[in-house]
């Protein structure tokens, strides 16, 4: 007769407490890893359902639960109109996979997918958000086919921020044809548009979900999702082309647009959306800063004179600073005797700011109203940083880390650290509430590296092996 030794009992035992730990760990991860009230909206709380929870369970331990459970809860009334919730996604930028790329980077590519996946899907069941803003840099390059951009745009709609299938139809029916697009014909489209007509086709009223614009409130279930373009995926200006612009209008939207919110009304709020990539130069093609700074002129004589509320601003590039505020101090890089591409000589190659010409405009344009708070939010430098402009001399805008409101309300630029398993994770959370004015707070919610993701996955398939090898063996013995 086959027995199992108490030694490999023991094994498969603690195999099996070790698993329940991690996985425990992967999936409570925001109350463990964060201090208290850090992944939640700001001043907001959650009640149990459940009487019994309150009668046996320590306050500590029940709202742990309740966080981490959300079918836990008492169901909650919806956020009134004086909220804004907001998720921040920097950076994912997500590999492909090529005809030589070894199998132990596709399993790599594949479960970084699904790590980026568990962030998302996690936070989103804990707080379930009105908007969802990912902060460019979507894939790793944009120097690849269309037939590879649209692999990738389809795993970034099934796996790192799943949809319905109603919600990404369009990528959907663009993957199965597999063909390359027309860019051309777009081309031709864009550069026949009257400028005025391009710009009122970029202006949005309150919009909650991209499938029915019509809908005036916000779609917790389905938030609507915001893309902005970023250097690897439309390149700098230096070397953006029409093709790259093309696919990503195709599949992810517009790259410069504004959305009001409650326009008219005290609390007035927007959203503007700006390629920061195509409004420095010099450019491959200088139409896409043509449209950019268009874009902002329309939104200065047309908009700002009726808007009276507060902006959030979303672009991928940050602003400038001087070094030492940030990871990445300013640099402006362009090419130089590039002998494969001569046509790029001279244009853009890279850029860590914005420049301080640039980014004044910006904060004039886009923050009109000196008594009304904003905020700006960007991507591009991984590490994250958090500084605040002020207007001095009246004039002149600067960047510190102490706000300085003499002569307007300060504008404060959250530079949204990366997602990606190096830099532990994080979702951004922003949260606005509005009671004399609309007031700003952000924070992270930090995971950890992909490796303890990994670490949940590998130690369910252990124990699963291990556990069946414990309950099989006896049936065995018996032939």
């Amino acid at each position: 007769m086959v027995a199992i030794s108490p030694k490999f009992k023991l094994l498969v035992d603690i195999t099996t407490v070790v698993t329940f730990g991690i996985n425990f760990f992967v999936w409570f991860y925001p109350d463990l890893l964060n201090n208290e009230g850090q992944c939640n909206w700001k001043d907001e709380t959650y009640e149990s359902n459940y009487p019994i929870l309150d009668e046996y369970l320590s306050t500590t331990t029940k709202n742990f639960l309740v966080n981490g459970l959300p079918f836990l809860r008492k169901e909650q009334e919806p956020p009134k109109d004086d909220s804004i919730h907001m998720f921040l996604f920097g950076d994912p930028q997500i590999n492909g996979n090529w005809p030589s790329t070894k199998y132990i980077k596709r399993l790599d590519n594949y479960g970084n997918d699904y790590y980026l996946g568990h962030i998302y899907q996690t936070m989103k069941n804990r707080l379930r958000p009105s908007h969802v803003v990912v902060m460019g840099d979507l894939f790793s390059s944009q120097w690849i086919y269309d037939s590879e951009f649209y692999n990738r745009t389809l795993r970034y709609v099934t796996r790192l921020f799943p949809q319905p299938d109603r919600y990404i139809e369009n990528v959907l029916s663009t993957h199965s044809k597999h063909e390359d697009y027309d860019w051309k014909t777009w081309l031709k489209q864009e550069k026949e548009m009257n400028p005025i007509d391009r710009f009122n086709s970029r202006v949005y009223n309150d919009v909650y979900d991209w499938t029915d614009l019509n809908r005036s409130t916000p779609n917790f279930d389905n938030p609507l999702f915001i893309n902005l373009t970023g250097n690897h995926d439309i390149g700098y200006s230096g070397d953006a082309t029409w093709q790259h612009m093309a696919r990503f209008h195709l599949l992810f939207g517009q790259n410069n647009y504004v959305i009001n919110y409650k326009k008219g009304k005290e609390n007035a709020w927007r959203i503007v959306v700006l390629d920061s990539l195509t409004l420095e130069g010099p450019a491959l093609q200088e139409e896409f800063l043509n449209y950019t700074w268009s874009f902002l002129s329309y939104i200065k004589s047309n908009e700002n004179p009726n808007f009276k509320g507060s902006t959030i601003l979303l672009t991928h590039i940050p602003l400038y600073k001087e070094a030492g505020l940030c990871t990445d101090g300013p640099e402006h890089k362009y090419y130089i005797n590039n002998e494969r591409e001569p046509y790029k000589n001279g244009k853009l190659r890279s850029q860590n700011h914005l420049n301080s010409t640039t980014t004044k405009q910006i904060l004039d344009i886009i923050f009109p109203n000196k008594d009304k708070n904003g905020i700006i939010l960007t991507g591009h430098d991984h590490e994250g940083c958090d500084n605040w402009y002020n207007l001095e001399n009246d004039n002149e805008w600067k960047a510190s880390k102490e706000r300085n409101e003499i002569n307007r309300k300060s504008i404060r630029e959250i530079v949204v650290r990366s997602m990606m398993g190096d830099f532990d994770g994080q979702t951004g959370i922003l949260t606005g509430n509005f009671k004399n004015g609309w007031d700003f707070d952000f924070s992270y919610c930090s995971f950890t590296v992909q490796h303890w993701w990994w670490a949940s996955k590998i130690s369910i398939l252990i124990t699963v092996l291990l556990q069946s090898i414990v309950q099989l063996t006896p049936l065995f013995s018996i032939f």
